[in-house]
């Protein structure tokens, strides 16, 4: 018997795209993943370019713009409330030395960083927050995150479009899979971290 979790999902997520409310959801995901929601704004913006193919590059665009205005306020919470806020958050969690290494690759890698975050999977979260600590140049990390979160959903939002229907059709028949592949990578990847 196959477990059809992401599948339902999946379903679920086709059926809000069509909302007339979409595009402030989406914003909101975008908006609050970039400082403390865990799930990436691509599980939606994906299915709403499916939806919505003429609209690809305006959804990109609230993505991208709501992400970006999420890091800025996890890069004040870092540079204004770390003490209070966050780094009770951080011990109380267990995530000290994630974030300890997070805060070595800021020294080794600077800037880059916040681009690499913004452009992959890797909590960009974590970034934001640790860019603010670190008194970051705020220019800099704006264009990165700016750079590396446009990129990454215009690339999503561009993909899907060209793929249309027959993109659509292989993703119904892939997205189980695909997503216990990627839960299987996730776990690989915190025992790694930790």
């Amino acid at each position: 018997m196959k477990i059809k979790i992401f599948s339902a999902l999946y379903e679920w997520t086709l059926r809000w795209a069509k909302h007339k409310f979409a595009p402030r959801i989406l914003a909101l995901l975008s908006f609050t993943e970039s400082v403390i929601f865990p799930i990436p704004p691509d599980v939606m913006l994906a299915p709403m370019v499916l939806a919505k193919p003429e609209k690809a590059w305006k959804l990109a665009t609230i993505t991208t713009v709501a992400s970006v205005l999420g890091g800025i306020l996890g890069y004040v919470l870092g540079y204004l409330m770390f003490e209070p806020w966050i780094q009770p958050i951080i011990t109380e969690l267990g995530y000290q030395h994630r974030f300890d290494r997070v805060m070595d690759w800021f020294k080794e890698w600077g800037i880059w960083v916040v681009f690499i975050a913004g452009f992959s999977p890797v909590p960009y979260k974590l970034f934001t927050v640790s860019a603010g600590l670190l008194h970051m140049a705020f220019i800099p990390f704006l264009l990165a995150s700016a750079i590396g979160r446009g990129m990454r959903f215009f690339l999503v939002a561009g993909l899907i479009q060209w793929g249309g229907a027959a993109m659509e059709e292989k993703l119904r028949l892939w997205v189980d899979k695909l997503g216990w592949a990627l839960v299987a990578l996730i776990a690989i990847v915190y025992f790694f971290i930790r």
